[in-house]
C-alpha cells in the first residue's frame, strides 16, 4: 500500500524529530518534500520519507549530517519495488567496498569495520577475541560490535549491499561468543532459559546475552531462533526456569500473547524479560520487564540467581 503524501508535521512525528530539523535538512541538504500541487504546500512522498529515515538513523549514530545526507539521497533506489541501488559512493578502502560508519565508536570499531569489508574472518576473530579478553562481553558488544553491525545495517538500508559482510561478521561474532560460553559457563544449575520469539530469526543479541551470563557465572539454556510458543512452554514445563528471556528484534515477531502465556504457565518463572527493540513497552503484560541494554538484562537475571542461591529450597 502506498504511503500518502505527508505534511512536515506528520513526517516530524513519524521520525521523532523537530519540524525545524526537517527544514534544516531541506535547506542545507536538499532533503525536502517533492510533491507539489499548485496553490498548496509541498508534501513529503514515500520516497522522501525513506530518505529522511536514513538521514535520521545515520546522524543518530554519529555520522556527519553532510555524509548522512549523501547516503540518504541514494536511499530511494533501494526502496522502489524491483529495483536495486545504482548509486554508490566513490571512496573505497582496504581492499574494496565502501566504509562502514561507526560514529564515535573509536579506532577498534573502525578497524573491525575495515576487516569486515575485506571479509577477513581471521582479522575479525582476532579483534573480537582481544576485546573480549581485555574488556569483557558487555563492553565489547556495546562499544565494538553494535556500532559496526548498526553501520552495516544502515549501509544496507541505503544501498541494499553488504549482505555478505554482515554474514561473515555475524558468523565470527557467534563463534567468539560460543567460545566464551564454552570456557566460562558454570557447572551449576541452569536456571535461565533464553529464547527468540516465534518466527524471530535475529538471534545474535541473544547470543551476546548468553555469553555475558556465562561470563558472570549464571547458568542458562539457549533455545535459539524461531521457537514456536508450544515448544517454549514445553521447555519451561520441562526445566522449570527461574527466568525466561524472550528476544524479539522486530515488531512483527513481538506478540504479547507469548509473554502472557509464560506468565500463565503452571511452572511460572519468577522473572520474564521481553528483550529487544521489537517489544513495545505499552503492550507488555503486567509483571514483564523490558531491559533496554545488555548490562541491564544481565543485572536483572543475576539478581534472580542471587536470590535463589540464598533460598536453596526454591
Amino acid at each position: 500500500m502506498a504511503v500518502e503524501a505527508l505534511s512536515a508535521g506528520a513526517v516530524a512525528r513519524r521520525l521523532g524529530v523537530a519540524v525545524t530539523t526537517l527544514r534544516t535538512w531541506h535547506q542545507r541538504y536538499g532533503l525536502g518534500p517533492s510533491q507539489h500541487t499548485p496553490g498548496q504546500h509541498r508534501r513529503y512522498t514515500a520516497t522522501d520519507l525513506a530518505r529522511l529515515e536514513v538521514m535520521r538513523r545515520l546522524t543518530a549514530d554519529g555520522v556527519s549530517p553532510a555524509e548522512a545526507a549523501r547516503w540518504a539521497r541514494q536511499a530511494p533506489e533501494s526502496v522502489r519495488a524491483g529495483e536495486s541501488s545504482r548509486a554508490r559512493p566513490a571512496a573505497a578502502r582496504d581492499g574494496g567496498g565502501q566504509a562502514i560508519p561507526v560514529g564515535r565508536a573509536g579506532p577498534a570499531a573502525r578497524g573491525l569495520a575495515r576487516a569486515a569489508m575485506r571479509l577477513d574472518s581471521v582479522a575479525i576473530g582476532d579483534t573480537i577475541a582481544r576485546a573480549l579478553t581485555e574488556h569483557g562481553v558487555v563492553a565489547t558488544w556495546d562499544r565494538l560490535l553494535r556500532p559496526v553491525l548498526t553501520g552495516i545495517g544502515d549501509r544496507h538500508a541505503a544501498t541494499s549491499a553488504l549482505v555478505d559482510v554482515e554474514h561473515v561478521l555475524s558468523r565470527c561474532i557467534s563463534e567468539a561468543f560460543a567460545a566464551v560460553a564454552r570456557t566460562a559457563l558454570p557447572a551449576g544449575p541452569q536456571r535461565v532459559l533464553l529464547s527468540c520469539a516465534d518466527e524471530e530469526q535475529h538471534s545474535l543479541p541473544l547470543e551476546a546475552l548468553a555469553a555475558a551470563l556465562a561470563e558472570a557465572g549464571v547458568g542458562y539454556r539457549m533455545l535459539g531462533a524461531r521457537v514456536p510458543l508450544p515448544a517454549l512452554l514445553e521447555a519451561v514445563d520441562r526445566t522449570g526456569p527461574a527466568a525466561v528471556v524472550l528476544w524479539s528484534h522486530i515488531p512483527a515477531t513481538a506478540d504479547p500473547g507469548q509473554l502472557g502465556a509464560l506468565l500463565a504457565a503452571p511452572r511460572r518463572p519468577l522473572l520474564v524479560l521481553a528483550a529487544g527493540p521489537g517489544w513495545a513497552a505499552t503492550t507488555l503484560p503486567p509483571g514483564v520487564l523490558r531491559p533496554s541494554q545488555l548490562a541491564e538484562a544481565v543485572a536483572l537475571v543475576g539478581a534472580v540467581q542471587d536470590a535463589l542461591e540464598q533460598s536453596p529450597e526454591r
